[in-house]
């Protein structure tokens, strides 16, 4: 087996003399495994060790993660594993550990540690604070440099969209690639990046001429580059599975964006999840469908003082051929006896032949509250289902569904509203969002369901 980085930017990334380099900015581009082959030029030095991080410990087992492809590379150059305590050993005497950091205290946990190399997968998922603590253990007895190296995906919102704000461009969002691999300078002074040309650009500036060059307190220059890949440039991954690409480009707008076009600038907003335009309207949805309806619930009547939310249920259906359909939505803001009265009323309408998906909250409140609206449902086939993780993750799949053309939707008094409060999320009100979700995982998951209680139908 030949082990070496795939021409391009994982080979730049390796390449690179920089102290620090991030090393990504999209999904597929070689990133967990251009980081895995740094250590492998120093495992002949057996004072040498490297510490990866990810933010938490499943994020190392995980397939296709640190451990499981550490083990598809390590082996072939004799690597030893201590999988108890997720660390290999060379047979030059190295060794390369993985840690996580999962809470901001853990980084004390590395006090007085000297490490020659820290890499960290995902670097957006670590605070700016644990980056720099952890910046301090990168010490090196071994005649290796002390250096740092960090993968990662957009995230608009971390400091690492700050941090390496040079190398993006601030309008668009996507790297400028002249300055790929650019090495740049930095200091910190009072908590604040400083950033220069070069190493002596900033002495010039900020030393400080009543100390000695080696005194404590003056500044210490740090050299960084950004170096964007995307899966295009992981010719391996796209030959291996030319199905991920596909997978990629499937994803709703914004996570589109970051994954694939390596945007650093995209945010949810309002019509990036869903426009009107990209569903068809049809006068009747076909026969033979197997319909769910899914209900997002709320119980608090709509007063001229107050803007409560909606509860909202979407009835839903998928063809052989993978087209969605929405035949009817309720929409309503009331007390919890209308309520009630609205979830036995829809499912008379609909039939004993439409499944019937109760979001259940956690805690046994949650359970209590959903058990009680199963039995309410006596009769049809009411099935609780458990909300968990964040709400614009859920609506993805639907979203995506909807901007790739899949979605018709039967004409009703009740489109506009449904339209609108679509369009405007994750802004505004979530309901007519969550109910679709619901109504879409409930579609394609069913069998992961499970019937709550002796129930009605299948």
């Amino acid at each position: 087996m030949r082990i070496a980085p795939q021409p391009g930017p994982q080979e730049q990334f390796l390449s690179s003399p920089a102290d620090i380099v991030f090393y990504g900015g999209a999904a597929g581009g070689g990133k967990t495994y251009g980081l895995l082959l740094e250590p492998l030029r120093h495992i002949q030095n057996p004072e040498f060790g490297a510490v990866i991080f990810r933010r938490t410990s499943p994020q190392i087992r995980n397939e296709g993660a640190l451990w499981d492809e550490s083990e598809k590379l390590y082996p072939y150059v004799g690597a030893k594993a201590r999988e108890s305590v997720l660390e290999w050993d060379f047979p030059g005497g190295a060794g390369v550990k993985f840690a996580h950091m999962q809470y901001e205290k853990d980084k004390y946990d590395w006090q007085g540690s000297q490490i020659p190399l820290i890499g960290f997968d995902e670097i957006t998922h670590f605070t700016r604070s644990q980056f720099f603590y952890m910046l301090s253990r990168n010490r090196s007895t071994c005649g290796v440099r002390p250096y740092i190296r960090g993968t990662c995906n957009p995230d608009a919102d971390s400091w690492v969209a700050e941090f390496i704000e040079w190398w993006i461009d601030q309008d668009t969002g996507y790297p400028i690639m002249a300055r790929a691999g650019v090495i740049r300078w930095f200091i910190v002074l009072n908590d604040t990046v400083i950033w220069g040309d070069s190493r002596e650009e900033l002495l010039a500036k900020y030393a400080r001429p009543d100390l000695a060059a080696d005194a404590p307190e003056q500044p210490r220059p740090k050299s960084f580059t950004f170096i964007p890949s995307t899966v295009y440039d992981n010719k391996a991954l796209l030959a291996a599975d030319p199905g991920y690409l596909a997978n990629l480009q499937a994803l709703p707008t914004v996570e589109r964006e970051r994954l694939l076009g390596g945007n650093w600038k995209i945010r949810a907003a309002a019509g990036l999840y869903f426009r009107r335009e990209q569903v068809q309207i049809i006068d009747v949805a076909p026969a033979g469908l197997n319909w769910v309806r899914y209900w997002d619930l709320a119980a608090t009547e709509k007063l001229d003082s107050n803007d409560p939310d909606w509860t909202v249920s979407v009835k839903m259906a998928r063809d052989p051929m993978g087209v969605l359909y929405i035949s009817h939505v309720v929409r309503m803001r009331e007390g919890p006896h209308e309520v009630r009265k609205a979830l036995v009323n829809t499912a008379s309408a609909d039939g004993v032949g439409t499944r019937i998906g109760i979001p259940q909250d956690p805690g046994q409140a949650g359970k209590d509250q959903a058990a009680d609206l199963v039995a309410l449902l006596s009769g049809y086939d009411a099935r609780t289902r458990p909300e968990t993780g964040d709400k614009i993750v859920r609506f993805g799949p639907f979203s995506a569904q909807a901007q790739a053309g899949n979605v018709r939707v039967v004409r009703g008094p009740w489109n506009d509203a449904f339209f609108t409060a679509l369009e405007n999320f994750p802004e505004g009100h979530d309901d007519d969002a969550d109910a679709s979700a619901g109504a879409y995982d409930m579609v394609i998951n069913e069998k992961q369901s499970m019937p709550f209680g002796s129930l009605g139908g299948s």
